[in-house]
Formats: structure tokens, sequence, C-alpha cells
């Protein structure tokens, strides 16, 4: 399993330095948001101070901008971190795409079907010299001029994860994508029963196997050196799960397990010592999970030692 983190910014000034701190800890992926600030700009800077580290965006919100435009700047930052990007995109729900992004919403799974079956063929344009031409439901693609295309890469093939939380975007993923994301707001018992089922079902659609896709996620981790630490972390959570169970679009996960009791954290997080924390990680994905991000930012210099062998053991 390899562990992961997230980059939440507010000052892209410091991308490049929190980016070799956490490849320095041992991560092996850097993540981005599209929460108050682009998802792209910081894996751009992230690209240029790394070695060695997957970079991708998780998740960059995919109906706001053209299939085009993903597509440019999935190829730029595949070259610029030398064929470590990943393009992770979500469809967010209704009422951001409407009243926030100003974004007609449209049926979300098949418009997010054609937009990667686009986003793939321009790369294939822009790589082999094809003739552009995309005619679908949602989406066209009949022009592209020496002059706006970008030059062959030597890192062509650029993974598309996908967040996916419903049956339709979980088939969805087994059919095209070579990974998901699946919502930090889970419990296992959801991913075995509704994610990996439908997954399963997308990938014996399309003649592909469980290997063939990355499973994704982030978990909640409760830990600290004492126990005011402990709950204050605890409290965060908390809070956190309370505003992801707030969203309609989430009932599902809900649902698996019936009414929400006081024991609702021990579903959705893992809790323990630091010394117990990879074993706990490892007992509740291992099979299940590929790529572990923890739900927390990233601190230099607070426990460096500490989460140095965390990562490690957790990577072991």
């Amino acid at each position: 399993m390899k562990i992961d983190s997230a980059v939440f910014l507010a000052d892209l000034r410091e991308v490049p330095r929190l980016a070799r701190y956490a490849e320095d800890l041992g991560y092996d992926g850097l993540w981005t948001a599209e929460a108050g600030h682009d998802p792209y700009l910081p894996v751009a800077l992230a690209a240029t101070a790394t070695e060695r580290v997957t970079l991708g965006t998780n998740i960059a919100v995919a109906f706001p901008r053209s299939p085009l435009v993903h597509a440019q700047i999935g190829w730029d930052l595949q070259a610029a971190s030398r064929g470590r990007f990943v393009l992770g995109l979500g469809t967010q729900v209704k009422g951001h795409n409407e009243r926030r992004y100003s974004t007609p919403w449209l049926p979300p799974g098949p418009r997010l079907r054609e937009m990667i079956q686009l986003i793939r063929h321009i790369w294939d344009v822009w790589q082999h010299g094809k003739k552009p031409g995309f005619q679908g439901k949602y989406y066209q693609f009949s022009l592209m001029t020496p002059f706006f295309s970008p030059a062959s890469i030597e890192w062509p093939h650029i993974p598309i994860y996908i967040a996916a939380v419903n049956p339709y975007m979980c088939r969805l993923v087994g059919e095209l994508c070579d990974g998901i994301q699946v919502h930090p707001f889970h419990s296992t018992k959801y991913i075995r029963e509704t994610v990996l089922a439908n997954v399963e079902q997308g990938l014996a659609k399309s003649g592909r196997k469980r290997s063939d896709v990355t499973f994704a996620t982030s978990a909640f981790v409760i830990a600290g050196k004492d126990r005011d630490e402990v709950e204050r972390v605890r409290a965060s959570v908390r809070q956190q799960i309370a505003f992801y169970a707030s969203t309609r679009t989430y009932i599902g996960v809900l649902e698996a397990h019936g009414l929400i009791t006081d024991e609702m954290l021990a579903v959705y997080a893992v809790e323990g010592s630091f010394d117990d924390v990879p074993g706990l990680l490892k007992k509740k994905y291992g099979g299940l999970i590929d790529r572990l991000s923890f739900y927390t930012p990233l601190r230099p210099g607070e426990d460096d030692a500490t989460w140095r062998r965390v990562i490690a053991a957790c990577r072991s």
C-alpha cells in the first residue's frame, strides 16, 4: 500500500518547500484539492521541486472546464513532472455547479464518461498527429491546428482517476478509468458492498482486471502524543464527518450502516497511538486500497520523526 499526503495551502509560495518535505518524509504521492484554491497550480510548483512522488488532483471539478482545458493542463503537468502526474476529476454536486460555478447541470455520469473519452482522444491527437474527430452528445472536437497543438511528450499515458461514491460512477471507473478516489467519508463495508462491487461490474463489461484500477482514498486518523491532543484531533474529525454526513449525495454511505450512533467515529475513522496506527490501517484497508492518504495537513517541524516512522511502517 502506497502512502500519500495532501497539499492544502493558501500560499502557493509554500508549495515547493512542503512538497520537498513530504518527499523527504517518505510519502509516495501528493494530492491537491479544489477547495478554496485552484487544484492545478500547486501541482505545477511541486512538479519542479520534487523527483519521485506521484502528483495529482483529488479532485479538479470537471464540468466548469472544457475537456480541452483539462487535457492541456494535464499534458503540461505530465511533462513538467516527467511522467508523475495523475488527472483526478470529479463532478461535484448540482448546487455547486449551478450556483457557484455557473455551470449547467446535465446528467453527470454520461457527461463525465464523454469528457474522459474526449480528453484521451485529444491526447492521442497531440501525441500521434491524428486528425481530430469527436462528436458526442455533450462535447465535440474537430479542430486542432499546428499552431495550437503541443508537441508530443515522452510520457503520453496520463492516468485518469475519478471521484466515485454512487454505483454509476463506480461502474464508470471499471469501464474507463485508471483509478478511483474513494471519498474520505466511507466505511469498509460501503467500499466492499457498493464501490468494489460496482467497479467489478464495470471491469467485467470492459474486459479488464481489478489490477488495472488503482483504489485510492484518504483516512481519518485520530492519534496524538497525549490525551489533550487526541481529543483535539477527535473533535476535528467528528466535525468533518458531520459536514460530509449533511450532504445528500453521501446518503448511501450512511444507509450502509443504518442509524448514526455514538460509535460512528470507529466506523469512519481509525483511532490509536502512533505505534498502533500502521497496523490498524493495514487491518482496515488491506486488500481494498492501493493508495492511502492521511486526512491531515503537512506540518514541517512537528513530530517529523514520528510521521516518518508511521509512513515507513504503513508502507512495509
